[in-house]
């Protein structure tokens, strides 16, 4: 892992935000369509479907799926928490919230990556890190209210945000996790294969979960082709490009480091909703900008 950000560690770190700030505006838009925890099994069959033929040659390699099943446990945790978890609570938070509110309780990403990597990982806690974290979280305040106070001060959470807070700790867990050295080096190398390892336990996951869903009378879904061009974009972008760049990204970086770029993630939001709206950007997006910039160049100094 290392700690000095070059120009394609930030391109990995940054991509995978603007992809889910897509995301969450696509889960937004059919909700009414697709129940959650529905749309985030199908986004995950999917996205096996890409990753199998990507990464089958590694598969198929002497040893690689006999360490998998020894290691069973680690690829069904990870599973739970970045596949299962993550994503599902996300799509049912979107059910209440909306996307900026939720890419905004998510902003605290920093805080909790470095509490998890403090108690959990003995990493220590820079105060530089605590500062960036402080510049990053204000930037996505700025967002928020627009550059108008009062509005941030009109903020009401409802339960959407709440299941946010809870898949930005799993989210906080699966990133650690991902650092730990435990996996087949050949599986390691091959990103498909090791995304892949990880779907496939995290699908179980994700149909648990539906079936959950399906037995409390969840609605069917209502196919069109706009639904069917939302999952093929949930699935293949914010899904595959985005874990595959995070994951490379958080190698390079450490979670410690990445969280940071999660805090862009809001603006993106932000922007793409006024992008949608036919709105132009305004001054306080370059603000939060420049503030959450400054919070990742902070945090990362040595």
């Amino acid at each position: 892992m290392n700690q000095k950000l070059t120009p394609s560690t930030v391109l990995l770190l940054t991509v995978p935000p603007l992809l889910w700030a897509g995301n969450a505006i696509v889960g937004r838009l059919v909700r009414a369509a697709v129940p959650p925890m529905t749309l985030n099994l199908l986004r995950w069959v999917i996205a096996l479907a890409v990753l199998l033929p990507l990464g089958w040659a590694t598969l198929r390699q002497a040893g690689v799926l006999d360490a998998i099943r020894t290691r069973w446990h680690r690829y069904a945790l990870l599973g739970l928490l970045g596949i299962g978890m993550y994503n599902s609570l996300q799509y049912l938070a979107l059910q209440s919230s909306t996307p900026i509110n939720v890419t905004l309780v998510a902003s605290g990403m920093p805080v909790w990556m470095m509490l998890v990597g403090r108690l959990f990982y003995g990493v220590a806690v820079r105060t530089r890190q605590v500062i960036g974290a402080l510049l990053s979280i204000v930037g996505v305040l700025v967002v928020l209210c627009r550059g108008d106070v009062g509005q941030l001060l009109a903020l009401r959470l409802v339960a959407g945000d709440l299941y946010m807070i809870l898949a930005t700790i799993a989210w906080s867990f699966y990133s650690w996790m991902l650092l730990q050295p435990q996996d087949e080096p050949a599986l390691r190398a091959d990103w498909a294969a090791f995304l892949g390892a990880q779907v496939a336990f995290g699908l179980l996951w994700s149909a648990g979960f539906a079936g959950v869903e399906w037995s409390l009378g969840a609605a069917a879904i209502a196919w069109s082709w706009p639904v069917v061009a939302a999952l093929l974009f949930v699935a293949v972008c914010p899904a595959v490009l985005a874990f595959a760049m995070w994951g490379a990204g958080i190698r390079r970086a450490g979670p410690g480091i990445g969280a940071f770029f999660v805090n862009l993630t809001p603006l993106f939001t932000a922007l793409l909703s006024s992008a949608f709206l036919g709105e132009l950007p305004h001054a306080y997006h370059v603000l939060a900008f420049l503030l959450i910039v400054g919070g990742i160049v902070v945090s990362a100094k040595r």
